[in-house]
């Protein structure tokens, strides 16, 4: 029987990450909560670790804009701590599954980016995961996996497609940057990529590396939000489009955060699908929470 640890298994792709394993006999799951298990202390990861075959580290720290205001804290999560875990995975043999950010590139790119294209992070917190992803590849080159998503939104946890209805409910119209370019991902339909990663990990028919689960298509935060209104019978109008100069924040944000698909089709995996037919799946499906259908949190 396989030995699959998730960490971070209270936050948002956690949660949806154990319900998704849920129910398979052939798997041993462990669900480790931050309370459960401190990413900084390393002889913590490493026992927590030992006798399991996969690791899917969900865990993170993702404040970004308070990752600018403390980088060694962000970097203490999602560098060093992404490193006592592939240490972990290297003494034990374990592949280890991380999940990284598309906050790792520029975003003055205009074309997808590809997997391998140079990493130039904007800001404090895409930092922070790209120390991580080094230390995967430094670390555990031959059983090391990264998956790079964005824009995640789901049924637990803070996010913008929730934000968004909430606000709908207090004003009239809202007003939504144009000028940044992304993929909205599901949640659960990125947990359900990253099983079947593990799956084709231990199988052999994955090789080590850096991927991108991300839907497919693309669209701005403006975009989305109007996607999101009409899929709710709202008027898609009361949302105006704006510029990212009107909302100053304290991190800068990649303009552009589109990437590319390229090693997941060459492992033969699915891709995930257009982020407009996942979204319509995310409101009309009760997959994201067994207990209750989507919902605004």
């Amino acid at each position: 029987m396989t030995r699959l640890l998730v960490t971070g298994a209270g936050g948002m792709l956690g949660r949806d990450l154990t319900a998704v394993l849920d129910g398979r006999p052939d798997l041993k799951v462990t669900a480790a909560t931050r309370a459960d298990l401190d990413l900084t202390d390393a002889a913590a990861v490493r026992a927590t670790v030992t006798g399991h075959d996969v690791v899917i580290n969900a865990a993170a720290w993702t404040d970004v804009d308070g990752a600018e205001a403390d980088e060694a804290a962000a970097t203490l999560v999602n560098g060093d701590g992404v490193a006592h875990l592939a240490s972990a995975c290297a003494d034990t043999g374990a592949r280890l599954i991380q999940v990284s950010t598309d906050y790792v590139f520029a975003g003055d790119a205009d074309t997808p980016y590809a997997e391998d294209a140079p990493t130039a992070p904007v800001n404090a917190y895409g930092r922070s995961k790209l120390a991580g992803e080094r230390a995967v590849a430094r670390v555990l080159p031959d059983g090391g996996y990264v998956v790079r998503t964005a824009w995640l939104y789901g049924a637990h946890g803070p996010n913008f497609v929730s934000t968004m209805l909430r606000l709908a409910e207090q004003r009239e119209h809202l007003d939504v940057v144009d000028d940044q370019h992304g993929q909205p991902t599901w949640s659960y339909a990125l947990a359900e990529r990253l099983v079947a990663l593990a799956d084709a990990a231990l199988a052999g028919r994955a090789a080590p590396g850096v991927y991108h689960g991300t839907c497919t298509g693309q669209t701005t935060w403006y975009g989305l939000a109007r996607e999101a209104f009409a899929l709710r019978g709202l008027d898609p109008d009361r949302i105006r489009p704006t510029t990212s100069d009107r909302f100053p924040r304290p991190a800068p944000r990649p303009a552009y955060s589109v990437l590319a698909h390229g090693r997941w089709a060459a492992a033969g995996l699915p891709l995930l699908p257009d982020w407009r037919a996942t979204l319509g799946a995310a409101f009309d499906s009760s997959a994201a929470s067994p207990a209750a259908p989507w919902k605004v949190t």
